[in-house]
C-alpha cells in the first residue's frame, strides 16, 4: 500500500491504525493527548528548528555549553555502570536483583544527531530494566557537527555487534527514537552487509529515516506538528551527513536496502511531519521479507509513546513485551 493509500485510509481509521498485524481501531485520541499537543506547542521545541540559522545557533551554544548526558537517578531497582568503549562512553543498566538470564537492549537516543541524551531517554531506560528485567547497552555517541554519519553508524553497528557476540543465546532488542532509530536502521543495514548476525528486533520509535523531510505532503503535516519543522531538520541532516549526500543510506537508511534485517515494529502519529516515512519505510521492509508492525496513532506527536498519555504509556507497554 502507498504512503498516499495509508494517509486516505487514515480518513476512516479515527483513533489510529496497526498495519502488519491483527487490524485495530484505536479510541479517539485521550484528552490527556490533546492537551499535551497543546502544551508542547507552548514550548520552543519548534523554534529551535524553524531556520537552518536557529539550528545553527542552537548547535554553537551547545558547543560552549554541552548538555550533560549524565542519567539522573533511575529510581529503585536500577544499577548503572559507566564504561568507554571505541572512546564513547556506554552505560550499562541491569536490573538491581541480578541479571542473571536477562535479555539485552541497545538504546540509541533521539535529538536529531545535534542534542544529547536527554532525561525523557533515561526515565524509559530505567522503566525498562526495572519492569521488563532487561539489562540496557547505552552508547553517548558523539554529536554533529563534531562527528558524522560516517564515522557514527559503523562505530555503532560494531559496538552491536560486540554486544550480539557478549549477549549469546540472550535476546537483543535494539530500540531507538527519532535520530536514534534512524542511527539504529542504519546500523542493522551494516551490520548485514558485512555478513554479521540481526538483532532479534528493532523498534523503532518515530524514526528519522529520510534527512531531506522532501515529500510534498510533509508541509501541511509540519503544520500541525507541534515539536518540529523542516527546515531545522534538514539542516540538522546536513551537519549530521558531513561530506556524505542527505541521500546515503547512513543519513537517510530509507534509502538502504532492506533484504535480510530484523523485524520492526515502528510507532508513529499523524502529528509528527516524520510520519510519511515511517509508512514508506514499513511498506519498503514488508515488501523486501521483513515482519513489520506499525502502530501509527491519529493525532500523536513525534516521540509519542515516550510521552506520559495514555497513548504513550500503551505504546510503552508493548515495547516492554517486546524487549523482556
Amino acid at each position: 500500500m502507498s504512503v498516499a493509500r495509508i494517509v486516505s485510509a487514515l480518513q476512516f481509521c479515527p483513533g489510529g491504525c496497526v498495519f502488519g498485524a491483527r487490524a485495530s481501531r484505536d479510541p479517539a485520541p485521550s484528552l490527556q493527548s490533546r492537551a499535551f499537543n497543546l502544551l508542547l506547542g507552548l514550548l520552543p521545541h519548534k523554534e529551535r528548528l524553524a531556520s537552518a540559522e536557529a539550528v545553527q545557533a542552537h548547535v554553537q551554544k551547545l558547543a560552549l555549553q554541552p548538555a550533560s548526558f549524565e542519567p539522573p537517578n533511575l529510581g529503585g531497582g536500577v544499577e548503572v555502570t559507566l564504561t568507554k568503549m571505541g572512546g564513547w562512553p556506554v552505560y550499562y543498566t541491569a536490573p538491581s536483583s541480578g541479571h542473571e538470564g536477562c535479555n539485552y537492549v541497545m538504546f540509541l537516543h533521539g535529538g536529531g544527531y545535534i542534542n544529547e541524551i536527554a532525561a525523557a531517554h533515561w526515565r524509559f531506560i530505567g522503566e525498562m530494566t526495572r519492569k521488563a528485567r532487561v539489562c540496557c547497552v547505552v552508547p553517548i555517541y558523539p554529536l554533529a557537527p563534531r562527528a558524522t554519519a560516517k564515522d557514527v553508524v559503523p562505530a555503532t553497528a560494531e559496538l552491536l555487534r560486540m554486544l550480539l557476540e557478549d549477549a549469546g543465546p540472550a535476546k537483543v532488542t535494539v530500540v531507538g527514537n527519532s535520530a536514534g532509530a534512524g542511527l539504529a536502521l542504519a546500523a542493522c543495514q551494516w551490520l548485514r552487509d558485512r555478513g554479521h548476525r540481526q538483532p532479534s528486533r528493532m523498534v523503532l520509535i518515530s524514526p528519522a529515516a529520510d534527512a531531506s523531510v522532501s515529500r510534498p505532503e510533509q508541509v501541511a503535516i509540519a503544520a500541525r506538528d507541534p515539536i518540529q519543522d523542516i527546515p531545522g531538520i534538514v539542516e540538522a541532516g546536513r551537519l549530521y551527513a558531513g561530506e556524505l549526500d542527505l541521500g546515503h543510506p547512513f543519513v537517510s537508511p530509507l534509502y538502504g536496502a532492506f533484504r535480510a534485517l530484523a523485524p520492526m515494529t515502528i510507532f508513529a502519529g499523524t502529528r509528527d511531519l516524520l510520519y510519511p516515512d515511517s509508512v514508506d519505510l514499513a511498506e519498503r521492509a514488508r515488501a523486501a521479507g521483513v515482519a513489520v508492525e506499525l502502530h501509527l496513532l491519529r493525532d500523536q506527536p513525534h516521540n509519542y509513546a515516550l510521552m506520559p498519555t495514555p497513548e504513550g504509556r500503551q505504546a510503552r507497554a508493548i515495547i516492554l513485551r517486546e524487549v523482556a
